[in-house]
């Protein structure tokens, strides 16, 4: 087990009873709270004595649910109204973490915007749309420490609720004993790690832009498309080369989004030796 992964209990309230409605989180040993916002409840939110607090906020649930928008404000709430008002970005939930004790100032909020910027631009899972970097002011040392530990605090409970903005796609530390695959049929040349969320096909896996077999699905050229466009893979002569680690929800997703047509991921991704991802996961257990 990677040692910064550690047992926790994580209370998570729903104030309407509705599950998909406002969604409040918070870890029993911390002193912080993520409040989860439809657009529509926003009026809601805003009678909350949390919605008038110093706070950072996120902005998710797009179209394109792999970006995300990163700011703060010393009044969330008056803030998030403002976004509804004048409102260029298109977003669906916004995401508000506060202090219980109501102890945060405008520096915590500004260095933990800017760190938060950083941390999800070095973790590359999510596009942020922000349109600069945030403000890091001068930050005296146990300040950065509380901030630090607040954005610890403030990730994990993001990814409980579905927003792993901070989570890396492979653990450093699991991926050194994890057993990879490969996906080699024909001339695609396919490597990934399977993990808890799915299969992740690595950077430099690639394939041919125009597949030799006639089975080829229309829906799986635009999905390769869409990535092209998004730059997660670029035209290298006649192939088609990944760019950045990318997660696909299941083996098989992963195998005909390479191959372009219709396959059993768990019979397509095979370890080195040339055992299943089937084979090999059964054996696991």
């Amino acid at each position: 087990m990677n040692p910064e992964k550690q047992p926790r209990t994580i209370q998570i309230f729903l104030p309407t009873g509705d599950p998909s409605g406002i969604r409040v989180a918070e870890i029993t040993t911390s002193i912080v709270r993520l409040i989860e916002v439809p657009r529509n409840q926003m009026a809601e939110f805003l009678k909350m004595p949390e919605a008038h607090q110093v706070g950072l906020y996120f902005l998710a649930g797009r179209e394109n649910q792999d970006e995300v928008y990163i700011g703060q404000s010393g009044d969330v709430g008056h803030r998030l109204g403002q976004h509804l008002k004048n409102e260029k970005k298109d977003w669906e939930r916004a995401l508000v973490l506060i202090s219980l004790t109501n102890n945060l100032t405008q520096t915590h909020a500004l260095y933990l915007e800017s760190i938060s910027i950083e941390k999800a631009r070095a973790c590359g899972r999510y596009e942020l749309i922000n349109g600069n970097s945030g403000q890091k002011p001068h930050t005296p040392i146990p300040l950065k420490a509380d901030c630090e530990e607040i954005h610890r605090a403030g990730s994990l409970l993001l990814a409980t609720l579905g927003y792993p903005i901070f989570e890396a796609l492979i653990d450093p530390v699991e991926a050194a004993t994890d057993e990879m695959f490969y996906c080699q049929r024909g001339d695609v040349d396919g490597r990934a790690y399977y993990t808890n969320e799915g299969m992740v096909v690595l950077k430099g896996s690639s394939a041919p832009l125009i597949p030799k077999r006639k089975t080829t699905q229309p829906r799986l050229i635009s999905q390769r498309d869409m990535l092209l466009d998004k730059g997660v893979l670029v035209r290298q002569g006649d192939r088609a080369v990944f760019q950045k680690d990318y997660l696909f929800n299941s083996p098989s997703g992963a195998s005909c989004l390479l191959i372009l047509g219709a396959t059993n991921g768990w019979k397509e991704w095979k370890t080195k030796t040339g055992q299943t991802l089937d084979d090999y996961v059964g054996r696991q257990t």
